[in-house]
């Protein structure tokens, strides 16, 4: 199979419960190459992470430097990588889809958020539809869901609220689900509810994380910006050290 988002597609399905798709999330082009060579056997970028090593807020990303870092954490290695674009920045749909595939991306993530509001989610679907029309199978979208993230109506049952969203969402074409920071009790409802894989929020500090997330129902593990945050702590330590030496 030469197509590469077709072998992303691939990875996840069809896997044991207990043997979810980890996906770290390399920053830059050197940290992909330490993922790759560890086996890994895809990536996915973190839109935070990245920006935090270009300098940048979370979410303040110029697009045009977001995808320039996608370019050349995909050109260091040769397995495939999924690049978080945040919202979309304000892109065309198929302006949006054109960047991806230049910048080597193999897939992406779309949140349904912006500055904290939740989006309309008939509106969000219908982006969506229009995102996997133009990519016609180039690219594999993940939808981000964020109601873990903001602030719902008093009285709004935020795993029927997600399961809503993430129901229009694979209806519009989207091939996997994002409730980001969904706790790990709500995961056996999510995933039962929804036709495609989910993926869920796994941490660097529990090895058997990955396998436990699995067997509740997650597909797909990813860390955001975790591994980013843990690598800039070592060299702040390295850093202490240093000073003190």
């Amino acid at each position: 199979m030469n197509d590469p988002a077709a072998v992303f597609r691939t990875l996840h399905h069809g896997r044991p419960a207990d043997d979810p798709l980890v996906l770290p999330g390399p920053w830059d082009a050197a940290s992909a190459r330490v993922f790759e060579e560890a086996g890994f056997p895809a990536l996915a970028t973190p839109s935070a992470g990245v920006a935090a090593a270009l300098g940048y807020a979370d979410g303040q990303t110029p697009a045009a430097e977001m995808f320039a870092a996608v370019a050349r954490i995909t050109a260091a290695v040769s397995v495939p990588v999924s690049a978080d674009v945040e919202a979309g920045y304000g892109l065309a749909p198929a302006e949006l889809v054109e960047r991806l595939l230049e910048a080597g991306a193999v897939g992406c993530n779309l949140e349904d958020s912006v500055d904290g509001t939740l989006l309309d989610p008939r509106k969000q679907a219908d982006r969506l539809a229009e995102v996997c029309a133009a990519a016609d199978g180039r690219l594999f979208v993940n939808a981000r869901v964020d109601t873990y993230l903001t602030a719902l109506p008093d009285g709004t049952d935020v795993v029927e609220e997600t399961l809503t969203r993430a129901g229009l969402y694979a209806a519009a074409g989207a091939d996997c689900v994002y409730p980001i920071t969904a706790p790990a009790d709500d995961l056996p409802r999510l995933s039962a509810g929804v036709p495609v894989p989910l993926n869920a929020n796994g941490t660097p500090d529990d090895p058997a994380c990955a396998r436990r997330l699995g067997e509740l129902g997650a597909a797909r593990i990813t860390f955001g910006p975790l591994l980013q945050l843990r690598a800039t702590d070592a060299v702040r330590d390295l850093a202490k050290r240093l000073m003190t030496a």
